[in-house]
C-alpha cells in the first residue's frame, strides 16, 4: 500500500486546474464542492480526500487516484502516492503550475476585454502571447 505525500502547491483555481491537468493529459477530472475519499491501486478508501480528483483509472494500472484539496488559505495541496511520485514528480508539477498560470492568466486578460491574437511557445517553454482589447 503506498503512502500519500501531501504537497503545497500554488494552485487557486479550480477551473484553471482543471484546464491545466487536461493540458498534461488527464481530461477526465472529478470536481467536488465537499471534498471526497481518495482511493489506492486496489480500490481501497484512503485518509487522504481532494476536491478536484484524476481517479486511479486515468492514471495509470497499478497506480492511485491524484487529488487536490482546496485549503482555506485558497491554495490547494497535492495529494499523491509515493508510488506514483515516480511519474508525478516536482518537474510535473512544476508543468501543472504553470498551465494553471496560463489558464488564469487567460482567463483575467478576457474578463478585462483582450483576445488572444497569437501564442507562441518558446523552446525554454516561455509562452509569449499578443493580445488585442476586444472593441
Amino acid at each position: 500500500m503506498s503512502h500519500f505525500s501531501v504537497l503545497s502547491t500554488a494552485l487557486t483555481d479550480t477551473d484553471a486546474l482543471c484546464a491545466a491537468l487536461a493540458d498534461v493529459g488527464y481530461r477526465e477530472v472529478e470536481v467536488h464542492d465537499t471534498a471526497q475519499p481518495l482511493h489506492g491501486y486496489r480500490g481501497d478508501r484512503r485518509e487522504h480526500t481532494a476536491h478536484v480528483i484524476v481517479r486511479r483509472r486515468h492514471v495509470g494500472r497499478l497506480s492511485n487516484d491524484i487529488g487536490f484539496l482546496h485549503g482555506e488559505d485558497g491554495r490547494f495541496t497535492a495529494a499523491i502516492s509515493d508510488y506514483d511520485r515516480r511519474r508525478h514528480d516536482a518537474a510535473w508539477l512544476d508543468r501543472l503550475t504553470a498551465r494553471h498560470a496560463y489558464h488564469v492568466t487567460a482567463a483575467r486578460l478576457a474578463e478585462e476585454g483582450f483576445h488572444l491574437a497569437e501564442e507562441t511557445t518558446e523552446r525554454d517553454g516561455t509562452v509569449r502571447m499578443v493580445l488585442r482589447r476586444v472593441r
